[in-house]
C-alpha cells in the first residue's frame, strides 16, 4: 500500500503534463492566428522580422529586458535552434520555471496586451504628426469665440488683416457685424488717412494711399473699381468713405484726358474694414468734384423735398466748341473774373435774416446713441456735364438710399469753393468770399455776414474744417515784412476760427510750410486737423503731411510722415487728390 502511493502520484502529474501541453498548442495556434492578422494590417513589417524574429521585439534586448515572443516564434517556424534565452528567464532575473514552460505566460502577455501595435505607433511619424494636430485642434475647440473676439478686437488694423489669413473661421469672426460694432465702440482704434485720386505714368491706376498714422507706415490698396475716374470727392461716414461723382475719359480709357470726358453722377463706398465696394443710389446729377458734407440727424428726421422749377437760374455753361474753360484755365481765374462781375450787380440777397437765426446748437441735439444712428450725405455744387458750375444741390438718406435735391444756392453767392458741416449746419464758402448755411433739419439756407472776412491770396480758395463743435478756415494770405509796411514778401496759410455766437474770425495758427500747394486737402477728425500738400519741384513731386490739435491752448502744427509716396505719381496728382480720414 506504501509503492502504490507514488505510482498514482505520477498518473496524475502525467495527466497535469498532457493538458497542459494542449493549453500550449492552443497558446501556440491563437498567437499565430494573432501574428497573421497583425501582419495583415501593417504592411512592410516582412523587412522587420529575420528568421522569425521581429526587430521590434529585439529592440528590447538592447535595453536590457528580454523578449520571449521572438523565442516562441522561432518554435513555430519549426526551428527550435533558432530560439533564443531571454534575460528575463531563471539566469538572467532568477526566475523560477513552471514545469519548465515559462514562454507560456510570455506569449500570452505580448500578444493579449497589444505590445506590438503599442511600440509600431510610437515609431511611426505619421501617427506623431496626427496626434500633434489633433492635438492642436483640440486646443482651439476649448477657447470660445468671445474670447477670440476680445483678443482679435484689440489688435492694430495691420495686424487684424494678418489675422484673418490664419483660417476661415478667424475671417468669420473679424467681419461680422457684432465684432465691426465692438471695434468701432472700443479704445483700440488709431487714425488712418486715406489718399484717393493718384495719377502715374498718366493713368488713374485707382490705387489708395493709406497712412497709419500711429506707425508712420503707407500701405497700398489697388482699387480696380477706381481705375479711370478723376476728379471726384471723398467723405467718411463712421468706418466708410464714399465716393461721390468724377470723370472718365471717352477716348482712351484710364488716362486724365482733357478733352472728351463723361462726368459720374454714381456714389461707391468703400469700407477698409473689410476691403470691400459697393453701390449706392446714383445722384440726381452728374457732378465732378462736388462739395460734400456728412451730418448725424435724429432717426425721425425727414427730408424736406424741394419744389423749385427746374427752370430756375443756373450758371452759363463754359464748354465752347468741345473745349474746356476750366481745364484751359487751372484756376478758373476767367470764370471767376466773369462771376464776380456778375455778382457784384446784385444788392440785395435772397438769403433769410441771419440775424434772428440761432448758429449754436443744444446738447440735446447730440445724446442720440450710437446704436441709432443715422447719417445723412449733402452734395452741393461742382462741374456739370458740360464743366459748367452748379449752384444746385441734393441730400442722400441711407435709410432710404435716395437722393432728394434741396433748395438752391441765391443767386448772387457765387461758385462753391468748399463746405463742411458743423453742429447740424452745412456751411460753405463762395469764391466770392461769401458764407452761407444750410440748416440740414429745416430744409433752407442762411446767409452769413461776418466782419472782417480773413484776407488772403486770391488764387488759393479756403478750406472750411470742422472739429469738436468749432469752425475753423484755412487761407492763405500775404506777409509783411518786418519793418517794411506794405512788403508782401511772403505767403502763408494761417488758420482761423469762427466765433458761432458774434461771428467774427480769429487767428489761432500758422502752418510751417509755405503754401507750394493750391489745391491742398485738409480734414477734420475729432480734435485734430490733418493736412496734406502736393506739389513738383526739379522734376520731383513731393507730399508733406501734417497735423494740428485744437484741443490744446497753442494749435501747433507737426508733420506726421517723413516717408515720401508721391515719388512715383504725376503732377496731375495734385490737382485730382482727395483725402480722408477714419479711425480704425
Amino acid at each position: 500500500m506504501i509503492c502504490e502511493s507514488p505510482t498514482g502520484e505520477e498518473d496524475s502529474l502525467r495527466r497535469d503534463f498532457e493538458s497542459l501541453s494542449v493549453s500550449k498548442r492552443l497558446v501556440r495556434s491563437v498567437s499565430r492566428k494573432l501574428r497573421n492578422k497583425n501582419l495583415r494590417n501593417y504592411d512592410g513589417d516582412d523587412e522587420d522580422d529575420v528568421k522569425g524574429v521581429s526587430l521590434k521585439c529585439l529592440t528590447l534586448y538592447g535595453r536590457g529586458g528580454g523578449c520571449k515572443v521572438g523565442a516562441e516564434t522561432g518554435e513555430e517556424c519549426g526551428d527550435p535552434s533558432s530560439r533564443r534565452r531571454s534575460s528575463a528567464s531563471e539566469e538572467g532575473k532568477g526566475y523560477k520555471p513552471f514545469c519548465g514552460y515559462e514562454e507560456i505566460g510570455v506569449g500570452v502577455d505580448c500578444f493579449s496586451y497589444g505590445v506590438k501595435e503599442k511600440f509600431w505607433k510610437k515609431s511611426n511619424r505619421k501617427y506623431l504628426e496626427l496626434e500633434d494636430s489633433v492635438r492642436n485642434s483640440r486646443m482651439h475647440i476649448f477657447l470660445p469665440d468671445d474670447i477670440l473676439e476680445m483678443c482679435l478686437v484689440r489688435l492694430p488694423l495691420t495686424s487684424l488683416m494678418n489675422a484673418r489669413l490664419v483660417c476661415k473661421k478667424w475671417r468669420y469672426l473679424t467681419t461680422t457685424p457684432r465684432f465691426l460694432q465692438m471695434r468701432r465702440e472700443g479704445l483700440h482704434q488709431n487714425p488712418w488717412l486715406f489718399l484717393f485720386g493718384a495719377v502715374k505714368d498718366g493713368y488713374c491706376s485707382g490705387e489708395i494711399h493709406a497712412l497709419d498714422v500711429s506707425q508712420d507706415q503707407w500701405h497700398r490698396i489697388d482699387a480696380s473699381i477706381l481705375k479711370g475716374r478723376f476728379m471726384f470727392s471723398v467723405v467718411s461716414i463712421m468706418d466708410d468713405v464714399y465716393v461721390v461723382g468724377g470723370c472718365s475719359s471717352l477716348t482712351s480709357f484710364g488716362r486724365v484726358d482733357r478733352s472728351s470726358f463723361k462726368t459720374h453722377k454714381g456714389v461707391l463706398v468703400f469700407s477698409p474694414l473689410t476691403k470691400s465696394w459697393r453701390k449706392v443710389a446714383s445722384m440726381r446729377y452728374a457732378r465732378s468734384m462736388p462739395i460734400l458734407g456728412i451730418s448725424e440727424v435724429s432717426p425721425e428726421f425727414s427730408i424736406i423735398p424741394c419744389h423749385q422749377s427746374h427752370q430756375d437760374r443756373r450758371f452759363p455753361r463754359s464748354r465752347l466748341g468741345g473745349v474746356s474753360d476750366v481745364y484751359e484755365d487751372p484756376h478758373r481765374l476767367s470764370l471767376r473774373r466773369q462771376y464776380r462781375n456778375s455778382f457784384d450787380g446784385f444788392e440785395g440777397s435772397l438769403l433769410p435774416n441771419r440775424k434772428s437765426y440761432k448758429f449754436i446748437r443744444q446738447k440735446s441735439d447730440q445724446s442720440i446713441t450710437k446704436a441709432s444712428k443715422r447719417f445723412v450725405l449733402i452734395a452741393v455744387g461742382g462741374l456739370g456735364s458740360w464743366d459748367e458750375p452748379l449752384d444746385s444741390g441734393e441730400i442722400y438718406d441711407s435709410v432710404s438710399n435716395k437722393w432728394m435735391e434741396i433748395q438752391r444756392l441765391p443767386v448772387d453767392f457765387g461758385v462753391v469753393s468748399s463746405g463742411v458741416v458743423c453742429n447740424g449746419i452745412f456751411y460753405v464758402y463762395s469764391e466770392t468770399d461769401k458764407l452761407a448755411g444750410y440748416d440740414i433739419e429745416r430744409g433752407f439756407w442762411i446767409g452769413i455776414q461776418t466782419s472782417p472776412f480773413p484776407p488772403r491770396v486770391i488764387e488759393y480758395y479756403p478750406k472750411l474744417v470742422s472739429s469738436s463743435g468749432r469752425l475753423f478756415m484755412l487761407s492763405v494770405s500775404w506777409c509783411e515784412g518786418d519793418g517794411q509796411i506794405g512788403c508782401r514778401n511772403k505767403a502763408v496759410r494761417k488758420l482761423w476760427e469762427l466765433d458761432l455766437m458774434y461771428l467774427t474770425w480769429t487767428e489761432v495758427s500758422v502752418h510751417p510750410d509755405a503754401p507750394m500747394d493750391w489745391n491742398a486737402a485738409f480734414v477734420a477728425d475729432r480734435n485734430h486737423i490733418f493736412g496734406v500738400e502736393m506739389f513738383k519741384i526739379f522734376g520731383q513731386v513731393l507730399d508733406f503731411l501734417t497735423v494740428c490739435d485744437v484741443s490744446e491752448k497753442r494749435m501747433n502744427w507737426s508733420h506726421i510722415s517723413r516717408n515720401h509716396m508721391a515719388y512715383e505719381l504725376d503732377a496731375t496728382s495734385c490737382m485730382t487728390k482727395s483725402l480722408a480720414v477714419l479711425h480704425l
